[in-house]
């Protein structure tokens, strides 16, 4: 089994040790577990098989973080640690929201528009067209008449706004 690059995973973590938490503090109770959690995550990213470049790393690190926080929640399950009702909230969608749960909705939305928005008008286009739209890196070069690395350095501006948009401030 390989692992991923010292120097990767680095820059992994600085990029998206924030988001991570940001993450699994909205999931998980107590709140101290999601540095735990984010952690974890790293720690498979570390061990991650194959050994190959991983081309799509935000979905690939939240992707593992699901897992993560999933492998959580079922292991507190099989504790005896909310069982029922908890267990069962924590990984499906509430019946009701509250106007607490909206407001932080609303406020994150606002967020990350406004960090879409500020992105220069070239980079907001391909990263809208790549995120929301789903057209491939290369249709996206074409359809624009750029580089395939512009698209990708766009895409990648787009993805570290959003990331520090969803970084807690403290």
């Amino acid at each position: 089994m390989r692992s991923v690059p010292h120097a990767a995973l680095d820059a992994i973590a600085h990029r998206y040790r924030g988001a991570l938490i940001a993450y699994f503090r909205r999931r998980v109770t107590p709140v101290h577990e999601s540095e735990d959690l984010t952690q974890e995550v790293l720690l498979r990213l570390a061990q991650r098989a194959g050994g190959g470049d991983i081309r799509a790393v935000q979905p690939y690190v939240f992707q593992t973080a699901a897992s993560v926080l999933t492998d959580h929640l079922r292991r507190r399950a099989a504790r005896g640690w909310g069982l029922t009702e908890e267990y069962r909230d924590e990984i499906h969608a509430r019946a009701t929201v509250s106007p607490e749960d909206t407001l932080l909705d609303d406020e994150l939305r606002t967020s990350l528009t406004a960090a879409i928005e500020s992105l220069p008008e070239r980079a907001r286009h391909a990263f809208v067209l790549f995120r929301f739209e789903g057209m491939r890196q290369s249709d996206i070069a074409a359809h624009m008449g750029i580089s395939l690395s512009a698209v990708e350095k766009h895409i990648r501006l787009g993805m570290v706004r959003l990331a520090c948009a969803l970084a807690p401030t403290e």
